[in-house]
This record gives C-alpha cells, structure tokens and sequence, in this order.
C-alpha cells in the first residue's frame, strides 16, 4: 500500500478540489506522490469531460464586480451540477476569476469571451473545462453582463444562506444615485421584469397578448362594446408584469419606477438579471 497520510490527502483535496476516495485512490497510483497525484486527477478528469456533456447544470453561482467609482460593472453566471459544488471556495473563485477577466478585456459576447486568454496560453474555455476536471461535474459559463459609461451598481441575493448568491442584479444610472441604484436592483431581483420599458417589447408580443386576451374576453363572454377597454386593460397588465417601468415600485406600489426615477432626477439606460439556471 501506498505511503501517505491524512494530511497528504487534505492537501491534495486542497489542491484540486476532488473528493476524498478520489484523492486517496490517486495517491495509491501514485505511490503517495502528492504532485503525482494532482496530475492523475487532472488526468482522469479531462478525460470526464465529455462524459459529463450530456448532464444539466442548473446550480451555481452569480458574481459581480463593481469599479470602485462605479463607472463599470460585471455580473457573471457559472454554472455547475450540485450546490455542493457552488458553494466551495474554488468555484467561486473561478466565477470570480471570470468576472474580473470581463472587466479587464470588456469581450463582445460570450463567443469571445470563451476564445480570450484569461491566462497566458488558456482561454477561458479551457479555465472551464479545468475546473471541469478538477471539481468532477459539468461547469457552464454561456452568460455575463456588462456596463460602463453611466453609474453602476449591483445586487446579490442569496436564497440560501449556505450557498453563493443565486440572483444577481446589475443596474446603470445616467448618473450617480447610490440609493436608488440599490433599490431599483433589489425591486428587479424580486420582480424579475423581462425589459426595461414597454417600448422594448416586440410589437408581435404585445400582439399577440392582444389577440389572446380578446379571445379570452369573448370566451368569457363579455359583451361586444366592453371588449376594446377590457382588451386594453389586459395589455396594460401584460406591460405591468413584464416591463420594468411599468411596475410598482416594490417600496411604494401606489408609484411605478418610472415615477420614483422621475421624483429622483436619474434614468434607468440599462439592467440586466441573472437567476442560476432560468
């Protein structure tokens, strides 16, 4: 039997990530080897990786990172197959990794991002599919946001206190208004709108909605001349429910974004939210 020790095996659980009777049997093969081992593990990992195509990751985490005179902003999602997984130190520092990558190269799509060197020799696709291999589960990276030029601000919410923060919120201002920034990102975490006003919904969607609630109405049996203003409560609905400035504000539902934006002088130019795995 190979000659180890207990704590060769914490160091090596340390070093990859990998569970325990992985380590141990990668230090049998290596005959207590610990920089050996590392490298049978990574081995044997990368060689896991297609297996593991096929399965879902719907796990994970979302980081963000914030300039510090908040002129920029990063909101990242990384993805894996357990909460065990998300809630190490190497996953998040992976996610992390990410993030600050994105703030430094500013990459135009996800395409680019994954073909950028996050190191020198690696692009970040190959930093993904080395997590791959070291944490033993599919990692996905197929999301982030950016934002520069206005004020930025973020918010992260954690829907269980013993994992990383499921939910995260990026929000840019025209101009600086640390309070509202702040809140509006907490009101779209909670109300996850789909656009920022109804302008930017597809002219075939509010159609559609349209054609659906008249449909409804008459099926209801609603009488001819009350249809038009029926129809077009349902669409003011629709628009409530989907467009962020549309909503109730969550602090005072008897305003709506726009307004508390309009009462604090700022406008919302763009936001972006991200739940693991939706």
């Amino acid at each position: 039997m190979a000659n180890y020790t207990a704590a060769d095996v914490k160091k090596l659980r340390e070093l990859t990530g990998a569970g325990m009777m992985d380590c141990k049997k990668a230090l049998d093969e290596a005959e207590g080897s610990v920089d050996k081992a590392v490298e049978i593990l990574r081995v044997k990992g990368q060689k896991g990786v297609a297996k593991r195509e096929s399965r879902t990751a719907e796990n994970g985490a979302v980081v963000a990172l914030i300039a510090d005179d908040n002129t920029s902003g990063v909101l990242v999602e990384l993805k894996c197959e357990t909460d065990f997984v998300a809630k190490g130190d190497k996953f998040v520092a992976a996610a992390e990794a990410i993030a600050a990558h994105v703030a430094a190269t500013s990459p135009a799509d996800i395409e680019a991002l994954r073909s950028s060197e996050i190191e020198p020799g690696k692009t970040v696709q190959a930093f993904v599919d080395e997590a791959n291999a070291t944490l033993g589960e599919k990692i996905v990276l197929d999301r982030f946001a950016q934002f520069s030029g206005g004020y930025v601000g973020s918010y992260l919410h954690r829907t269980s206190p013993d994992l990383p923060p499921q939910v995260g919120v990026l929000v840019e201002l025209d101009k600086e208004n640390a309070e509202i920034a702040k809140d509006v990102a907490q009101h779209i975490a909670a109300f996850s709108p789909k656009f920022l006003s109804r302008e930017d919904i597809p002219a075939e969607t509010v159609e559609n909605e349209r054609r659906i609630a008249e449909e409804t109405a008459r099926e209801e049996g609603k009488p001819e001349q009350a249809l038009p203003k029926i129809v077009e409560g349902r669409v003011t609905g629709f628009f409530k429910e989907n467009a962020l400035l549309d909503q109730p504000f969550a602090k005072d539902n008897k305003k709506s974004v726009q307004k508390i934006l309009d009462e604090a002088g700022v406008t919302l130019k763009g936001f972006a939210r991200f739940r693991v795995g939706a």
